[in-house]
């Protein structure tokens, strides 16, 4: 069904809804829900599903060790097993990204930050951090928030993708846009304790030692004491907001109803376990630190220095295809498509699942006439992530090599989507030379 013939179904129902009103029992809070828009579990389900994969790709991919995802996956299945919505299709993984952080989509799709992991000691504390997020799931927090926005207006874009079709067009629709929306709410205060309480009742159940959870919040605390790096603000505290009283009140609620578990060694911290798992991406975290460097270098605008520090961090964990695609971006930002094609190249040899490394390697191959081999990278970035950018090169891709149908289809999904904008009236000055008008 199209996006648009969704959403004026959604405005219908609306306008039927709202003047009757309603409330959904939560089955894992027992609590009533104000829900002027029914969102079913297949509903539920079916937005994770499509914008899990985009979600993770904003994000910098998933990490590339299918080892760890697995172990991450484990364990958080296992949480959601035990918490109040076991039947949920749980799946777990880790992005690549430097900025701690966690984040759950509707139905039950979690992801746990690069730069997050490797400050946990013990798979307590990761029990702890993807307790929560189940927690968040259990709640419906995300579901929450859309009816809210419903209530005043907003948010039917986000709403009106659920079950529209995949496609290169209308591109302000696309699943990356609602990935976007979803990923950018903020909790409030008490649904972070919500979430909190849930976490805990669901990691003691699946036999952790609750100890870990606040070992994991006296962490936090340290963070905001101190004034967290920015990193920190523009992550984890950013979207779940912590405080002293959180704490305590975890604290309190931990002796109050599971004193027999802390301190019990029938309860597991699984310290050692943890560590085995998360050993290769502690000694990946020496070249992300110089990695992290040379982003802030780039940003600062000195694009030297930040190709030098790229090229250390790339020694330092030269398997890792997100810093060579920071490496060969750089690169091609200074105009040396030669270092840039070698690097991005390498980038997807190593993970050809990331969007920007295929789009990266395309552009190099469009600006060098490689029609055919730059077509190939756009439609394998157009597959991770559906983007404006990708769509407009994918579109001279196609015209360099003798589309013009699809050149035009796709020029016309970009000029529709992005009409005041640059790319939007470059597409549409394509569209009409290729039309002739």
């Amino acid at each position: 069904m199209h996006p648009l013939t969704v959403l004026q179904r959604t405005l219908s129902v609306l306008a039927a809804v709202a003047l009757l009103g309603g409330c959904a029992l939560n089955p894992a809070t027992g609590r009533q829900e104000l829900a002027l828009i029914t969102v079913s579990p297949a509903e539920e389900i079916a937005l994770g599903e499509k914008t899990f994969p985009q979600a993770l790709q904003q994000m910098g991919g998933e990490y590339p060790d299918p080892d760890l995802n697995a172990y991450v996956n484990a364990v958080g299945v296992r949480l959601g097993r035990l918490s109040g919505r076991p039947d949920l299709p749980y799946r777990v993984r880790v992005v690549n990204d430097s900025s701690p952080n966690a984040f759950a989509l509707p139905g039950g799709f979690i992801a746990v930050s690069r730069g997050l992991l490797v400050n946990l000691d013990n798979e307590a504390q990761l029990a702890a951090v993807l307790g929560h997020e189940v927690g968040h799931v259990d709640a419906r927090h995300a579901v929450q928030g859309m009816q809210r926005d419903t209530l005043f207006g907003a948010g039917l874009a986000v709403l009106s993708g659920v079950t529209g079709q995949a496609s290169y067009g209308p591109l302000a629709r696309q699943a990356g846009e609602m990935a976007t929306a979803l990923l950018d709410r903020s909790y409030s205060r008490e649904q972070e304790r919500e979430s909190d309480r849930l976490g805990i009742d669901t990691m003691v159940r699946a036999g952790y030692d609750p100890a870990g959870a606040v070992q994991l919040q006296e962490f936090f605390y340290r963070k905001v004491e101190k004034g967290a790096e920015p990193d920190w603000l523009g992550g984890m505290f950013r979207t779940h907001p912590f405080s002293r009283d959180r704490l305590d009140a975890n604290r309190s609620y931990i002796a109050a109803t599971y004193p027999q578990a802390l301190g019990n060694s029938g309860y597991r911290l699984g310290a050692e376990e943890l560590q085995a798992a998360t050993a290769g991406i502690r000694e990946a975290q020496k070249g992300y630190a110089l990695y992290d460097q040379a982003q802030a270098l780039e940003k600062q605008g000195d694009a030297g220095r930040a190709i030098a520090t790229y090229l250390q961090a790339a020694s330092v964990a030269p398997d890792q295809g997100l810093i060579l695609t920071a490496l060969g971006m750089a690169y091609l930002r200074a105009d040396d498509l030669a270092s840039a094609r070698r690097h991005l190249a390498q980038a997807v040899h190593l993970d050809g699942n990331y969007y920007a490394s295929r789009l990266g390697l395309g552009y190099v191959y469009l600006q060098q006439e490689k029609g055919a081999a730059a077509v190939k990278e756009f439609e394998a970035s157009m597959a991770l992530l559906p983007t404006l950018q990708g769509g407009y090169l994918l579109a001279e891709g196609y015209e360099k090599t003798g589309k013009p149908a699809k050149a035009a289809e796709l020029y016309r999904a970009v000029a529709e989507a992005d009409g005041g904008g640059k790319l939007g009236r470059a597409a549409g000055e394509r569209l009409r030379i290729l039309e002739g008008r």
